[in-house]
């Protein structure tokens, strides 16, 4: 009797990072909205990107610096993998530009947030923004939000606060600048002191801070703590939104630039966009957020994760995103990653730092390739063949938890392996704890019953731990 499993059953037709086809598999199609319009008197999107060129002229010349005199068999740009720049190269980058040491420093911050240097380790490389930074004015706006979003990193705040206090104000400052957007003029900052008070003081309340302990007291009204004074705090906040272009105070004022009023705009249209969704995603925990999103198109999926990125701190939302992944459902776990990707160049530690994790890592890898450029097609390209293995399978999960049996054989294509038994050997090695589930539910699918009975067997063997 001939086996009817193929000899050579070539399954490269699908490029690896296959996951988002397990939601496209049950998506329906959602009526289109109508691109909506910024408040008149908005300048023209190449004047903001004009106005935004001109605030970061400065890091952009570092920048460039950069990209001339570093690189591989260079001088390198960093001495503690911080991105922090060495002394030596400071003074050098000093003389030939005609700058002070500290505002090379403070350009090169500024060049690293806005995402025009990216930094791995010891070696410095321009960013993609750069590359496109005289022609592509999308790629300068979002450069120039993503400092914007990263306004208190640009200008840490002054010692002596407390960080719970600091943290605070951070997590308020988005109602303060859509109170100033809505506004549309100046604002006195008295007025912004006692918003932001309110907010704070919701914001504990959410955190039901309630005494602990056998003689605690009932809690009172809950007000900012009389030691966590919040006038320094949003002086410090107003200085540094003016320094990264976003306002201007003065005369006890303050007023949204043009750059920052389109900005706060914009975030408040995705928020809006995330509240006319069905499932309220923008209100969710990230693990609740992923499972609206999967019912969505992948367009519709990335303005959901903008909106719900919008609405919080960057640093909790990736947090959160990467907690979630982290859990068993490995269709969670690919969306994750298509949100930290709407993330960009701030998430870029936090992912570096899962690449130890064995469930995160090919995600992360993958992640990390198209960050630095990679195409999306050639990305999985850094991954080993364990790795490329390891992910097939957990795909394979995502599909028969939330696809359809078609699409979990059309999976099969997908595999790095050139033939069937290949693959299932490598899949037995690679020990992840969906091969059991992943092999039977493939085995119920598959129309070909002598492959079918092929993997039942393998997926019988795992179970078993036997040959």
């Amino acid at each position: 009797m001939t086996s009817r499993i193929p000899r050579d059953s070539r399954l490269r037709l699908v490029r690896p990072r296959s996951l988002a086809a397990a939601p496209r598999a049950i998506n329906q199609p959602r009526p289109r909205r109508a691109a909506p319009r910024p408040p008149e008197g908005t300048p023209a999107r190449s004047e903001l990107a004009r106005m935004a060129r001109a605030g970061l002229a400065d890091a952009a010349r570092v920048a460039r610096w950069a990209d001339a005199v570093l690189g591989p068999g260079r001088d390198s740009a960093t001495d503690d993998g911080k991105a922090t720049l060495s002394d030596a190269t400071a003074e050098r980058a000093a003389r030939e530009l005609g700058l002070t040491v500290e505002q090379v420093r403070a350009d090169w911050d500024t060049a690293r947030l806005a995402g025009l240097v990216e930094v791995h380790g010891d070696s410095a490389r321009p960013g993609w923004r750069l590359r496109a930074w005289d022609r592509d004015d999308s790629a300068v706006l979002r450069g120039w939000v993503a400092l914007f979003d990263a306004w208190s990193l640009a200008h840490p705040e002054p010692a002596g606060h407390e960080p719970a206090a600091v943290a605070e104000v951070v997590s308020a400052m988005p109602q303060v600048l859509s109170f100033l957007q809505l506004s549309a003029g100046p604002v006195p900052v008295p007025q912004l002191l006692d918003l932001l008070e309110q907010r704070v003081t919701e914001l504990r309340t959410e955190r039901c801070e309630i005494p602990y302990g056998p003689e605690a007291e009932p809690p009172g009204p809950a007000e900012p703590a009389a030691d966590t004074p919040l006038a320094p705090l949003l002086d410090w906040a107003l200085h540094a939104l003016a320094a990264v272009g976003a306002l201007t105070c003065g005369d006890g004022q303050a007023t949204l630039t043009p750059l920052g009023n389109w900005a706060v705009w914009v975030k408040l249209e995705q928020i809006c966009v995330a509240a006319q969704s069905p499932a309220g995603n923008i209100e969710q925990s990230a693990e609740a957020m992923l499972r609206g999103c999967a019912q969505l198109r992948p367009n519709a999926a990335r303005a959901e994760y903008r909106a719900w990125l919008a609405a919080r701190p960057v640093g909790s939302a990736v947090t959160e995103l990467l907690a979630a992944a982290r859990g068993e459902d490995a269709l969670l776990r690919g969306l994750a990653f298509e949100a930290l990707r709407v993330v960009g160049a701030p998430a870029e530690p936090d992912v570096r730092a899962v690449l130890d994790e064995p469930t995160l890592r090919p995600y992360a890898l993958l992640w990390l390739a198209e960050h630095d450029g990679a195409d999306p097609e050639d990305a999985h390209e850094v991954l080993t063949r364990e790795e490329a293995t390891w992910l097939w399978v957990d795909t394979a999960a995502a599909v028969a938890d939330h696809g359809e049996a078609p699409l979990l054989v059309r999976h099969l294509e997908s595999a790095v392996q050139p033939t069937v038994p290949m693959l299932l050997d490598e899949v037995r090695a690679v020990g992840h704890p969906r091969t059991v589930q992943v092999l039977v539910a493939l085995a119920a699918a598959h129309p070909d019953p002598a492959l079918a009975k092929a993997v039942r067997r393998a997926a019988f063997q795992v179970h078993t731990g036997g040959d």
